[in-house]
């Protein structure tokens, strides 16, 4: 199963994940978390690694629709997004909303993951030099 949304861009780290940051609030996301996965494992451990960021971002509406119909669904809110760094690009991956609904194979939770994903595809295609 494929269970992200993948983007590339030619954009450099820095600049795409204010990118990221924009395209998810046009979309009603806002950033609840954020973990420098880099700085952490340097920190923790003394290994380097290439820039990680992983944005833990939701969109209250679809957040509470979507406890409404599961209350244990809070176990893979928020909507996670990761800006990385790989061979010479960035690379921005969200987590398919609709692995909610494989996992849980509960189907209240359909239309608002596929709204989740709606949404989430579009932040993402927004940004500059995507492919």
């Amino acid at each position: 199963m494929d269970y992200g949304i993948t983007v590339r861009t030619a954009t450099p780290f820095a600049e795409a994940v204010e990118q990221v940051r924009a395209a998810l609030k046009e979309q009603g996301f806002g950033v609840l978390t954020e973990i420098d996965v880099q700085a952490t494992l340097k920190a923790k451990l003394g290994e380097e690694m290439e820039n990680y960021l992983i944005l833990g971002a939701c969109n209250p509406p679809l957040a509470h629709r979507a406890l409404s119909a599961d209350r244990q669904i809070g176990l893979l809110l928020p909507c996670n997004v990761v800006v990385r760094s790989a061979d010479g690009e960035t690379i921005v991956e969200a987590l398919d909303p609709m692995t909610m609904v494989v996992i849980t194979e509960e189907d209240k939770l359909n239309p608002v993951a596929t709204e989740a994903a709606a949404r989430l595809r579009k932040a993402l295609d927004s940004l500059p030099g995507t492919r």
